[in-house]
């Protein structure tokens, strides 16, 4: 006798309880969701993970046949809506799309947070991977890393942007100044379009964001493109140097979009949402339209390996935080 028919005679009753646990699970992952989904973008409208996050919700909407809606709780560096999303409902219908620094750059800065990411959230995939880069306004007088780095001798006074006191852009700048020996006047802002506004009007003079945010714009003549702060130069633009390569030995960011749900979250809605998430960054067409434009990288992790990539990440910038000498 198999097992399972085994313990159904020895103890029906805990047979029907696995029974039911099953249909239960498989009840959820069928029938999520039954009505609108709101996903909540920890920043401004109209920057990268804004425009990530529509472009998710519009063909989730179409594959779900209910609303996917977004909805932009900007502050704080993105803790005002991560914290409203920790504590939203575990039902798989609040969700959190945010870059990786609230999720794993914050807790070195702020260790009285309101909400802790590993124990307040259910990690579900990385939507894309971004390519940062160093940017500046052409108002300055540089058009590599090396003149960059000399006219910042003589203006110590040129300002920086970030997406506020903690966010990726801020700990990387600090720690390109850091590993530079530069000095800079950081100039915190809510959105990316905000920053990208003020590079081209020159109120501030340099910023690191993501390449599709500012492709346009250099096209354009409003703003320079000095070089990409990845590891390795990109397929996107074979043409741009490294930061390490050009005169900051060491120096390269990691940052992605990562989808998220309340801690919580049924196990089959966090499944299922994973797999229909991982389908579209499959989808050519969806990462030609949604992902290409904005040169970003499609995920799709699974969810413990987007989990371990949290608990790594931590590490790694708590490092950086550290070596960089920030205190708020």
């Amino acid at each position: 006798m198999k097992p399972l028919a085994r313990l159904c005679v020895l103890a029906p009753v805990a047979c029907l309880v696995i029974a039911g646990t099953g249909a239960a699970a498989a009840d959820n992952d069928t029938a999520f969701p039954a009505r609108v989904v709101k996903i909540v973008v920890p920043y401004t409208a109209g920057g990268a993970t804004d425009a990530v996050a529509r472009s998710l919700a519009n063909r989730l909407g179409a594959v779900w046949k209910q609303p996917v809606v977004v909805e932009n709780r900007g502050g704080a560096s993105g803790m005002i809506g991560l914290d409203y999303v920790a504590k939203a409902a575990p039902d798989g219908y609040t969700l959190v799309l945010s870059d990786s620094a609230p999720f794993v750059i914050l807790p070195a800065l702020y260790p009285k947070m309101s909400y802790a990411p590993q124990r307040d959230f259910a990690p579900i995939t990385v939507v894309a991977r971004q390519i940062p880069i160093l940017a500046v306004s052409s108002a300055v007088p540089a058009k590599t890393v090396g003149e960059f780095l000399a006219y910042l001798k003589t203006h110590p006074d040129t300002a920086y942007a970030s997406l506020g006191a903690g966010s990726y852009p801020h700990v990387a700048m600090e720690q390109f100044l850091q590993r530079s020996g530069a000095r800079m006047l950081h100039v915190p802002y809510k959105g990316t379009s905000q920053v990208v506004t003020d590079i081209i009007g020159g109120q501030v003079s340099a910023y690191i964001g993501t390449l599709g945010a500012f492709e346009t714009y250099e096209k354009a003549g409003k703003v320079r493109i000095l070089a990409v702060a990845t590891e390795k130069r990109v397929a996107f633009r074979p043409d741009l140097p490294t930061v390490a390569e050009s005169g900051v030995p060491g120096f390269a960011v990691n940052t992605w979009f990562g989808l998220a749900a309340p801690k919580g979250t049924p196990q089959p809605v966090l499944d299922k949402i994973q797999r229909d998430v991982g389908a579209l960054l499959a989808d050519k067409t969806f990462v030609d339209q949604a992902l290409t434009p904005q040169a970003l990288l499609p995920g799709g992790d699974s969810r413990r390996d987007f989990g371990e990539l949290v608990k790594t990440d931590t590490a790694r910038w708590a490092d950086a935080v550290k070596r960089a000498g920030i205190k708020l």
